[in-house]
């Protein structure tokens, strides 16, 4: 059919172009979105840099926030004199920092905590009693609760003490802890200098010098000679109590003891009738009888009196 006008549609190219089947089954594009407006590129202009402001703030201050926490860590501390401070067992790490800034010896228990963590030594921190020096920075602070080195003590048990006397002596010492169970029977307990720190119990100190009694004893008879008149290292021990009592000279133990040893190995043994065993008879080892001794003392029978048994 041809145009009313008289114009033909096929002519001058104004044919639509033929597609291909395959072309003609596909969807057309979509047509490309409209441009932004430049309002809308502003707003996320302004949104970028004040991230970028943020982030930047944040950089910086929480570098200064370290550097600061960093001077403050091992910066002078407010102690102004040394100060003993005594950390309980088991305390945690905050614990220990809040007894540390009550005594005085840092400005900030956050500020411990938070290096306690940041070094990942919670675990590592040691209970005691420890000497902070004048001065001491948080950082020395933590130094000296990780190594572990309390302030030691020292008490010192003499030769010739009975095993009360000992019990006594222990029990005034005031950085001692707790009771002892019982007066430990005579000769089981070695004189010595000991070393304890605080929070170190009167029982430990007994058990201790127990126990360096029993070696050096057994080190001894193992060591004595074969025909001495003793049957047990109980008997030694005795017979060297006595020996000890009858003289404070050292000097002078050694003749001592050979007269005793003398008066056991006769060809019939004779009783030891030594004066400190008349003594230990009447008061026990509470100390010293405080008179001279009578008639009556040396005919009294007890477990202890060598001129009786």
């Amino acid at each position: 059919m041809s145009d009313p006008s008289g114009h033909n549609p096929l002519q001058n190219g104004s044919r639509p172009a033929i597609k291909s089947p395959r072309a003609a089954l596909e969807p057309e594009s979509a047509p490309p979105p409209p441009p932004a407006s430049r309002h809308a590129r502003n707003q996320w202009v302004v949104i970028g840099n004040l991230i970028i402001t943020i982030l930047l703030v944040g950089l910086v201050g929480g570098m200064g926030a370290f550097l600061y926490a960093r001077q403050a860590f091992v910066a002078k501390g407010p102690l102004q004199q040394d100060r003993a401070v005594f950390i309980e067992r088991g305390s945690t790490a905050e614990a220990i920092a809040q007894t540390l800034e009550r005594n005085g010896v840092i400005n900030s228990a956050l500020l411990f905590s938070a290096a306690v963590q940041l070094y990942g030594v919670r675990g590592d921190l040691k209970w005691g009693e420890y000497m902070f020096p004048r001065g001491a920075s948080t950082a020395e602070a933590l130094s000296i609760v990780l190594d572990g080195k309390p302030i030691e003590y020292r008490i010192t048990i003499p030769e010739g003490l009975t095993s009360e006397q000992i019990v006594g002596r222990l029990r005034d010492n005031d950085v001692l802890t707790g009771d002892i169970a019982r007066i430990p029977r005579e000769g089981s307990l070695l004189p010595d200098t000991y070393r304890f720190t605080r929070g170190t119990t009167r029982q430990q100190m007994i058990d201790q010098m127990t126990q360096f009694q029993a070696r050096l004893l057994q080190q001894i008879w193992t060591r004595r000679r074969p025909d001495l008149p003793l049957r047990t290292p109980e008997e030694l021990v005795t017979l060297a109590s006595i020996v000890e009592k009858e003289t404070g000279k050292a000097e002078e133990r050694p003749r001592v003891a050979g007269v005793f040893v003398n008066r056991l190995t006769l060809p019939r043994p004779m009783r030891l009738q030594s004066d400190p065993t008349i003594i230990y008879g009447i008061v026990g080892g509470r100390g010293a009888l405080g008179r001279p001794i009578l008639q009556s003392d040396i005919q009294r029978l007890t477990p202890y009196n060598t001129y009786q048994i």
